[in-house]
Protein backbone atom coordinates (compact mmCIF):
# COMPACT_ATOMS: atom_id res chain seq x y z
CA UNK A 1 0.00 0.00 0.00
CA UNK A 2 1.21 3.64 -0.76
CA UNK A 3 0.47 5.96 1.89
CA UNK A 4 -0.75 9.34 1.30
CA UNK A 5 0.74 12.63 1.35
CA UNK A 6 0.12 14.10 4.95
CA UNK A 7 -1.99 17.52 4.26
CA UNK A 8 -0.50 21.02 4.54
CA UNK A 9 -1.42 23.11 7.56
CA UNK A 10 -2.57 25.56 5.48
CA UNK A 11 -4.17 27.11 8.36
CA UNK A 12 -1.50 27.37 10.40
CA UNK A 13 0.50 28.88 7.60
CA UNK A 14 -1.71 31.78 7.26
CA UNK A 15 -2.18 32.51 10.81
CA UNK A 16 1.77 32.69 11.08
CA UNK A 17 1.44 34.91 7.84
CA UNK A 18 -1.23 37.19 9.67
CA UNK A 19 0.94 37.41 12.88
CA UNK A 20 3.99 38.11 10.86
CA UNK A 21 2.43 41.07 9.23
CA UNK A 22 0.79 42.89 12.19
CA UNK A 23 4.15 42.43 13.81
CA UNK A 24 5.56 44.10 11.27
CA UNK A 25 2.81 46.98 11.31
CA UNK A 26 2.90 47.81 14.08
CA UNK A 27 7.15 48.28 14.14
CA UNK A 28 6.76 49.93 11.22
CA UNK A 29 3.85 51.92 12.81
CA UNK A 30 6.36 53.10 16.31
CA UNK A 31 9.61 53.76 13.27
CA UNK A 32 7.36 56.12 11.36
CA UNK A 33 6.26 57.77 14.42
CA UNK A 34 9.96 58.28 16.14
CA UNK A 35 10.41 59.87 12.66
CA UNK A 36 7.96 62.38 12.82
CA UNK A 37 8.91 62.95 16.49
CA UNK A 38 11.75 64.19 15.35
CA UNK A 39 10.54 66.19 12.50
CA UNK A 40 8.13 67.76 15.09
CA UNK A 41 11.86 68.38 17.57
CA UNK A 42 13.36 69.62 14.49
CA UNK A 43 11.24 72.50 14.09
CA UNK A 44 11.09 72.91 17.90
CA UNK A 45 14.96 73.59 18.19
CA UNK A 46 15.23 75.43 15.11
CA UNK A 47 12.80 77.77 16.70
CA UNK A 48 14.36 77.77 20.13
CA UNK A 49 17.81 78.58 18.18
CA UNK A 50 16.15 81.31 16.71
CA UNK A 51 14.45 82.94 20.59
CA UNK A 52 17.94 82.47 22.13
CA UNK A 53 19.92 84.18 19.09
CA UNK A 54 17.35 87.18 19.40
CA UNK A 55 17.01 87.30 23.09
CA UNK A 56 21.28 87.57 23.68
CA UNK A 57 21.75 89.98 20.63
CA UNK A 58 18.85 92.16 21.80
CA UNK A 59 20.40 95.80 23.81
CA UNK A 60 20.69 94.49 27.52
CA UNK A 61 17.36 94.56 29.47
CA UNK A 62 17.26 94.71 33.49
CA UNK A 63 17.37 91.50 35.24
CA UNK A 64 14.07 90.06 36.68
CA UNK A 65 12.97 91.83 40.44
CA UNK A 66 13.67 89.60 43.55
CA UNK A 67 9.72 89.03 43.68
CA UNK A 68 10.06 87.65 40.30
CA UNK A 69 12.62 84.88 40.97
CA UNK A 70 10.92 82.41 42.94
CA UNK A 71 8.75 81.83 39.36
CA UNK A 72 11.75 82.25 37.30
CA UNK A 73 11.72 80.01 34.09
CA UNK A 74 15.10 79.34 32.43
CA UNK A 75 13.26 78.09 29.36
CA UNK A 76 11.73 81.58 29.12
CA UNK A 77 14.89 83.66 30.00
CA UNK A 78 17.72 82.06 29.83
CA UNK A 79 19.99 83.59 27.20
CA UNK A 80 18.80 86.99 27.93
CA UNK A 81 21.08 90.01 27.32
CA UNK A 82 20.84 92.12 30.38
CA UNK A 83 22.70 94.40 32.80
CA UNK A 84 22.72 95.19 36.61
CA UNK A 85 24.33 97.10 39.12
CA UNK A 86 25.56 96.41 42.09
CA UNK A 87 29.01 96.05 43.97
CA UNK A 88 31.21 93.33 43.46
CA UNK A 89 31.90 91.44 46.79
CA UNK A 90 35.52 89.72 45.79
CA UNK A 91 36.13 88.21 49.48
CA UNK A 92 33.38 85.83 48.50
CA UNK A 93 34.45 84.92 45.08
CA UNK A 94 34.19 81.28 43.92
CA UNK A 95 37.19 79.99 41.22
CA UNK A 96 34.88 76.81 39.23
CA UNK A 97 37.54 74.99 37.03
CA UNK A 98 37.31 75.01 33.32
CA UNK A 99 39.14 75.37 29.61
CA UNK A 100 39.00 78.09 26.94
CA UNK A 101 39.75 77.30 23.93
CA UNK A 102 42.77 79.06 21.93
CA UNK A 103 40.83 80.93 19.71
CA UNK A 104 38.99 83.14 22.49
CA UNK A 105 42.37 82.82 24.97
CA UNK A 106 43.87 85.84 22.17
CA UNK A 107 47.37 87.00 22.27
CA UNK A 108 48.64 84.32 20.43
CA UNK A 109 47.60 80.94 22.33
CA UNK A 110 47.69 77.68 21.41
CA UNK A 111 45.81 75.14 23.02
CA UNK A 112 43.46 74.90 25.25
CA UNK A 113 44.29 76.72 28.26
CA UNK A 114 43.29 75.34 31.66
CA UNK A 115 42.31 77.80 34.33
CA UNK A 116 38.80 78.97 36.46
CA UNK A 117 36.12 81.14 35.71
CA UNK A 118 35.53 83.54 38.27
CA UNK A 119 31.96 83.82 39.95
CA UNK A 120 31.59 86.37 42.14
CA UNK A 121 28.71 87.53 44.01
CA UNK A 122 27.19 90.66 43.05
CA UNK A 123 25.41 93.16 45.67
CA UNK A 124 22.36 94.85 44.44
CA UNK A 125 21.19 98.01 46.36
CA UNK A 126 18.11 95.91 47.96
CA UNK A 127 20.77 93.77 49.67
CA UNK A 128 20.22 90.67 47.31
CA UNK A 129 23.06 88.77 45.38
CA UNK A 130 23.41 87.89 41.63
CA UNK A 131 25.91 85.87 40.96
CA UNK A 132 28.10 86.68 38.03
CA UNK A 133 30.48 84.86 36.16
CA UNK A 134 33.49 87.63 35.46
CA UNK A 135 35.25 85.24 32.83
CA UNK A 136 38.51 83.28 32.39
CA UNK A 137 41.92 83.27 34.12
CA UNK A 138 44.08 81.30 33.49
CA UNK A 139 46.07 79.11 36.70
CA UNK A 140 49.26 81.40 36.49
CA UNK A 141 47.00 85.43 36.03
CA UNK A 142 44.58 84.26 39.02
CA UNK A 143 46.25 86.40 41.77
CA UNK A 144 46.58 89.07 38.41
CA UNK A 145 42.65 89.15 37.82
CA UNK A 146 41.09 92.60 37.79
CA UNK A 147 38.80 92.90 40.99
CA UNK A 148 36.99 96.63 40.32
CA UNK A 149 35.92 98.12 43.11
CA UNK A 150 32.56 100.12 44.40
CA UNK A 151 29.54 100.47 42.26
CA UNK A 152 29.19 98.98 38.61
CA UNK A 153 27.56 98.02 35.92
CA UNK A 154 27.57 94.58 34.19
CA UNK A 155 26.01 93.77 31.22
CA UNK A 156 26.07 90.09 30.47
CA UNK A 157 24.17 86.63 29.03
CA UNK A 158 21.48 85.38 31.58
CA UNK A 159 21.95 81.57 32.48
CA UNK A 160 20.72 78.80 34.52
CA UNK A 161 22.71 76.89 37.19
CA UNK A 162 24.48 73.64 36.16
CA UNK A 163 24.08 69.99 37.32
CA UNK A 164 26.31 67.57 37.82
CA UNK A 165 27.10 65.18 34.62
CA UNK A 166 28.12 61.64 35.06
CA UNK A 167 31.68 62.46 34.67
CA UNK A 168 32.13 65.77 36.37
CA UNK A 169 33.89 65.39 39.87
CA UNK A 170 32.10 65.99 42.94
CA UNK A 171 32.48 69.95 43.98
CA UNK A 172 34.34 70.13 47.23
CA UNK A 173 34.12 73.63 48.84
CA UNK A 174 36.12 72.94 52.34
CA UNK A 175 38.99 72.61 49.26
CA UNK A 176 37.98 75.59 47.02
CA UNK A 177 37.57 72.78 44.52
CA UNK A 178 34.68 73.40 41.99
CA UNK A 179 33.87 71.54 38.93
CA UNK A 180 30.23 72.84 38.50
CA UNK A 181 28.81 76.11 38.12
CA UNK A 182 26.17 74.86 41.09
CA UNK A 183 24.78 78.91 42.45
CA UNK A 184 23.10 77.17 45.06
CA UNK A 185 25.82 75.60 46.71
CA UNK A 186 27.98 78.63 46.20
CA UNK A 187 25.63 80.93 47.97
CA UNK A 188 25.57 78.36 50.64
CA UNK A 189 29.35 78.10 50.97
CA UNK A 190 29.53 81.65 51.35
CA UNK A 191 26.70 82.33 53.92
CA UNK A 192 24.29 83.97 51.47
CA UNK A 193 20.76 83.66 51.90
CA UNK A 194 19.13 86.08 49.44
CA UNK A 195 20.42 85.40 46.02
CA UNK A 196 19.02 84.86 42.26
CA UNK A 197 18.09 81.28 40.81
CA UNK A 198 20.19 82.12 38.02
CA UNK A 199 23.52 83.99 37.32
CA UNK A 200 24.99 86.48 34.84
CA UNK A 201 27.96 85.46 31.99
CA UNK A 202 29.50 89.00 31.73
CA UNK A 203 30.31 90.64 28.37
CA UNK A 204 33.57 91.08 27.30
CA UNK A 205 35.60 93.83 28.46
CA UNK A 206 35.74 95.19 24.55
CA UNK A 207 39.80 94.32 24.18
CA UNK A 208 40.68 93.55 20.54
CA UNK A 209 41.60 90.02 19.87
CA UNK A 210 45.38 91.05 18.84
CA UNK A 211 45.84 92.82 22.04
CA UNK A 212 47.45 91.08 25.74
CA UNK A 213 43.88 89.66 27.02
CA UNK A 214 42.94 91.39 30.60
CA UNK A 215 41.70 88.91 33.07
CA UNK A 216 39.47 87.75 33.23
CA UNK A 217 38.13 87.79 30.42
CA UNK A 218 34.30 87.60 29.89
CA UNK A 219 31.96 87.19 26.55
CA UNK A 220 32.49 83.38 26.50
CA UNK A 221 28.69 82.68 25.73
CA UNK A 222 27.99 85.52 23.02
CA UNK A 223 27.66 82.79 19.79
CA UNK A 224 25.26 80.27 21.10
CA UNK A 225 25.39 76.68 19.16
CA UNK A 226 22.80 74.17 19.83
CA UNK A 227 23.21 70.64 18.47
CA UNK A 228 20.47 70.12 15.73
CA UNK A 229 20.61 66.59 14.76
CA UNK A 230 16.86 65.84 13.89
CA UNK A 231 16.70 65.87 10.38
CA UNK A 232 19.03 63.20 10.38
CA UNK A 233 17.54 60.91 13.48
CA UNK A 234 14.41 61.07 11.52
CA UNK A 235 15.47 59.85 8.03
CA UNK A 236 17.33 57.34 9.92
CA UNK A 237 13.95 56.07 11.80
CA UNK A 238 12.49 56.26 8.14
CA UNK A 239 15.17 54.70 6.62
CA UNK A 240 14.40 51.66 9.12
CA UNK A 241 10.59 51.85 8.56
CA UNK A 242 11.17 51.90 4.85
CA UNK A 243 13.82 48.44 5.07
CA UNK A 244 11.45 46.99 7.50
CA UNK A 245 8.52 46.96 4.94
CA UNK A 246 10.75 45.52 2.24
CA UNK A 247 11.67 42.46 4.72
CA UNK A 248 8.17 42.36 5.76
CA UNK A 249 6.48 42.48 2.14
CA UNK A 250 9.69 39.43 1.43
CA UNK A 251 8.48 37.72 4.31
CA UNK A 252 5.02 37.46 3.44
CA UNK A 253 4.64 36.34 0.20
CA UNK A 254 7.70 34.70 -0.41
CA UNK A 255 7.29 30.93 -1.62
Amino acid sequence: TVSSPLPRPHGRSRRAKVALGLLMTAAMAILVSLGVWQLQRKVWKEALIASIDMRSHNAPVAIPGESAWAAWNPEADEFRHVSVRGTLLHNHEVPVYGLMPAEQAGAGATGAAQGSYLFTPLQLASGAVVFINRGFVPNNKLVDAIRPAGEITITGILRAPETRGLFVPENKPADGQWFTRDIAMMASHRHIDRFAPFYIEADSAGLDDNAAPQWPKGGITRHVVLKNDHLQYALTWFGLALVLAAMSVYSIFRK
